[in-house]
């Protein structure tokens, strides 16, 4: 026996459910890529103090020319996707199908969730602190791994507002069941009345589906100025009765990308499972000569040798061979080993 769902729900679409966004309005807006397909960012590197001299020529120390950490952002996102709606089709449906409603349909049940994991991952995989997890979270450690991510954007000089953490709603429920947390009367009682979106140590807990967060990784802290998520439709269109097709032809294309800004890299924390993460370079001067090794068989390095940071910057380098330092210069090294998070940076 068939069933009329167009009788039944007039001229409503019964689809999933769809929550919209997770990252969209949690990121920065520092930076505007509309136009652009790649933006470079210039911060400027800052330099140690000195203890001033009261005499000689150069009593505030030598002068050192500013220099600048250059990290390219550019957008690799282009996504497309085209269905069609037959005339007779929609018809027999009671005109259940409108292609307006349907591209928004698509927009927010493909097009939205993609980019919100693809955002996720990239996050966590360019982290600014990717750690370790001792042990898997549970409601009796839940808080206290919280609170560690929490006292790493601390100790970075992150600021208090802003701050954002994805977890999942296993996490989420331990969270809000665990004793440290409803113990605390003012806090529990502020979280629990947001509902899906909580607080805990000054930073909003934002619940996400499973399949949003990369694999190996329980949750990730993110401080809104130090991720981007830039967004585009470039086009969308809906084409009545086009050559070849009776009835109406959806075209979409979206562009988009995430980024984590290397001078704000301290603002995004990754927790993921234990041997999940690339050991970190060794780097052995000799002379000007730096030779950098991973105990992660196979790993690939980068490298930088004027100061910036490998992982963000524009003039880093694959390791190949031993690099020949120059006077005052620094070798910073990471490595990512397949299937494994990025390592921490070492410097010699």
């Amino acid at each position: 026996m068939a069933i009329n769902l167009a009788t039944k729900y007039a001229d409503q679409i019964a689809s999933v459910f769809t929550a919209g966004s997770f990252v969209k309005g949690k990121t920065a807006n520092t930076f505007d890529l509309t136009g652009v397909k790649t933006l470079k960012v210039y911060t400027p590197i800052t330099v140690e103090e000195t203890d001033y001299v009261r005499d000689g020529l150069s009593r505030y120390g030598t002068p050192t020319e500013m220099q600048d950490t250059v990290q390219e952002l550019k957008m690799t996102q282009d996504k497309s996707f085209t269905l069609t709606i037959d005339k007779g089709n929609n018809l027999d449906q009671n005109l259940a199908k409108r292609a307006a409603d349907m591209l928004r349909l698509q927009l927010s049940e493909k097009s939205t969730p993609a980019a919100d994991r693809y955002a996720l991952r990239r996050f966590a995989t360019l982290a600014g602190t990717v750690e370790e997890a001792a042990a898997v979270p549970s409601k009796a450690n839940i808080v206290s791994l919280l609170a560690r991510g929490a006292q790493v954007l601390d100790d970075a000089l992150v600021p208090d507002d802003n701050r954002y953490v994805y977890l999942t709603s296993e996490l989420y429920k331990y969270v809000c069941t665990s004793d440290e947390f409803t113990g605390v009367p003012a806090l529990g009682e502020k979280s629990l009345a947001k509902g899906v979106v909580g607080e805990i140590f000054g930073m909003q807990l934002v619940r996400v589906p499973k399949s949003y967060l990369p694999e190996n990784c329980y949750f990730i802290i993110t401080h809104r100025d130090a991720v981007l998520l830039p967004y585009k439709i470039s086009d969308a269109k809906v084409h009545e009765d086009p050559v070849g097709v009776s009835g109406a032809l959806i075209e979409g294309r979206h562009y988009y990308d995430a980024f984590v800004l290397g001078a704000k890299c301290a603002g995004v924390y990754a927790l993921v499972a234990a041997d999940k993460t690339t050991k970190t370079p060794a780097i052995e001067v000799s002379g000007q000569t730096a030779t950098i090794t991973c105990a992660t068989s196979g790993a690939a390095i980068r490298y930088t040798v004027d100061g910036s940071d490998p992982r963000y910057s524009d003039s880093a380098k694959d390791y190949v061979s031993a690099v020949t330092l120059a006077s005052g210069e620094k070798a910073r090294a990471y490595a990512v080993g397949t299937g494994l998070y990025p390592s921490a940076v070492a410097a010699q």
